[in-house]
């Protein structure tokens, strides 16, 4: 007969179920794959599959029991700690979500609405354009594995056990404020072509009172802004980058990978 001391049962529980809640609050929150596309049981067995190959070459991990409150602060440190780094990406997708939202009101598209899938909302068609046009970039240029890499070493910059990163979480509710600058960014020329429209129409009422601005100047602005919309997807990429480039670096930063 096999006999297990509490120990080792500590020691087995604690080196993968620690893991597990990190790498599975990641999942659960980042983009791509903590969205509502892809199931949460698929979710699990990923997170499972991915814990069976990290756990061997992770640091030791504490023991613990599963009836210790110490147990129980681990394992929502370790959900903390996943969820603050999958937000961090969920910063960066939503800036290109913000300058499409802004980008429709301004053209008149704002009526114009989807619902979507990820999140289960109802956006303007512009901005979900503009998110799925940046999911493919990311997993295009392996944004994905970046993801797993820094995951993997959080690990050995944050062992488990070292207690929650108090600063770092008050970095990362600064940069709530950098969604909203970074939309305002992405949808600063298509803001400026339609005020000078809209100025020129305002000039042309004045001009010609009897003519109706109404029915000419929804139909010529929604064309001139998706005019724009098609003009400056010559340098959505090296946008893209640019914000790519500072989310992985707010990524790391919250890992303590320098």
């Amino acid at each position: 007969m096999l006999a297990l001391t509490d120990a080792q049962i500590g020691g087995w529980v604690g080196s993968f179920m620690l893991p597990l809640f990190r790498i599975a609050a990641v999942l659960m929150t980042m983009p791509v794959i903590g969205t509502q596309l892809v199931p949460v049981r698929v979710r699990m067995y990923f997170a499972v599959a991915f814990t069976l190959v990290l756990v061997p070459v992770l640091p030791a991990m504490p023991e613990v029991d599963a009836l210790n409150l110490r147990s129980s602060l681990l394992v929502a440190e370790q959900v903390l700690i996943g969820v603050a780094l999958g937000f961090s990406l969920q910063l960066f997708f939503h800036a290109f979500v913000v300058a499409g939202q802004i980008i429709s009101t301004q053209m008149g598209l704002g009526f114009a609405s989807m619902v979507d899938p990820t999140n289960g909302i109802s956006v303007p068609v512009l901005g979900q354009f503009y998110l799925m046009l940046v999911t493919l970039l990311f997993l295009l240029m392996n944004g994905h594995l970046v993801v797993f890499e820094v995951l993997a070493e959080s690990f050995v910059t944050i062992p488990v056990g070292e207690g929650l990163l108090t600063d770092h979480y008050w970095l990362l509710a600064g940069k709530l404020g950098w969604v909203l600058g970074a939309g305002l960014l992405l949808a600063l020329p298509a803001i400026t072509a339609l005020l000078v429209v809209n100025i020129a129409f305002g000039v042309m009422t004045r001009a010609a009172p009897q003519l109706n601005i109404f029915s000419i100047g929804f139909p010529l602005t929604l064309v001139v802004g998706l005019f724009i919309v098609w003009i400056g997807m010559a340098d959505l990429l090296s946008q893209f980058q640019l914000l790519l480039r500072e989310a992985l670096d707010l990524l790391r930063e919250l890992a303590r990978i320098r």
